[in-house]
């Protein structure tokens, strides 16, 4: 924005009119008139009396956006959005916490149908969640689909450092995981066990161990990109207001990821009632998973 373009939003901002300005400047209304025309520019003396006025920066009028620095959270999107990175994460974080009951219940001897039991009753519930929270965003986004940016960019860099602190966190548990279960398999195999049962026992409590820690580490990687990405009003702004490409391209990655999650669930029961093999068709989601994400990535493009 101009000089100009600022001043006229900050006259308007404070509610006063271009009369009332000059008076308190000391110059004519014709000078203030010229000022939000761009004809001229106020001497230096009055810029700053502008500035001290209105309380912004000099720089920012002049070359800036003012009506970033004044802009307010009308529609209350910060707690909304908030709210929805807690309760997603909190989804993905039960899918994770049911394979890690699964596995520990396997681990201790639990039949292994109540122990495929559990797993789902954490998936039901996370499932519930990512329903309730998804319609809740779809019904914001259409109540609003164009949100004013009023975030400063101390705080978008304030919030960049915290979502880097959090993937270094994230990053590093996962990495304790994987060095703590080549630990613990190691010891497993110089030791003498009496059966292949409690072998099979002690895998279900070390990889139960092992997907304890990557719950923590995934939840925490979730909630992190969905607060980093809250920031970018640009692009909620875009995605409220989609292209008819794109709006065609993402009802495709829908239905393919439908596709996929159904075949998953086929193969799953499958899987499990053909062999008996419930402690470990669990990785037949995180398969399906894995494809979901790569169908997204390789159909989504640029629209700019």
């Amino acid at each position: 924005m101009s000089f100009a373009e600022n001043l006229q939003y900050l006259r308007k901002e404070k509610n006063i009119t271009q009369e009332q300005l000059a008076e308190q400047l000391e110059v004519s209304r014709q000078s203030v008139s010229k000022w939000e025309s761009g004809q001229s520019y106020p001497e230096m003396e009055k810029l700053l009396q502008i500035c001290s006025m209105f309380q912004c920066n000099l720089d920012t009028m002049m070359q800036g956006d003012i009506s970033k620095e004044f802009a307010q959270d009308v529609h209350g999107y910060d707690a909304f959005k908030n709210q929805f990175s807690k309760w997603i994460a909190a989804g993905v974080g039960l899918v994770l916490f049911g394979i890690s009951a699964m596995l520990f219940l396997t681990g201790i001897g639990v039949d292994e149908m109540l122990c495929t039991a559990v797993f789902f009753s954490f998936l039901i519930v996370a499932v519930l969640i990512f329903i309730v929270m998804g319609m809740q965003n779809d019904r914001f986004c259409k109540k609003h689909p164009q949100i004013e940016d009023f975030y400063s960019e101390e705080e978008k860099e304030h919030a960049y450092k915290k979502f880097v602190v959090r993937v270094a966190v994230s990053v590093g548990v996962i990495l304790i995981g994987v060095l703590l279960v080549m630990v613990m398999d190691e010891r497993l195999e110089s030791q003498i066990l009496g059966s292949v049962v409690q072998e099979e026992r002690m895998e279900g409590l070390i990889y139960g161990t092992f997907m304890l820690i990557i719950t923590a580490a995934v939840s925490l990687l979730v909630y992190g990109g969905l607060q980093k990405a809250k920031y970018d009003i640009e692009e909620y702004n875009k995605d409220t207001n989609p292209s008819p490409e794109k709006k065609r391209r993402d009802l495709l990655v829908s239905k393919i990821c439908g596709c996929i999650m159904l075949v998953a669930t086929i193969v799953f029961f499958g899987w499990g009632f053909c062999t008996n093999a419930w402690r470990i068709t669990w990785i037949v989601y995180a398969v399906a998973g894995i494809l979901c994400a790569i169908v997204c990535i390789v159909l989504s493009r640029d629209d700019s």
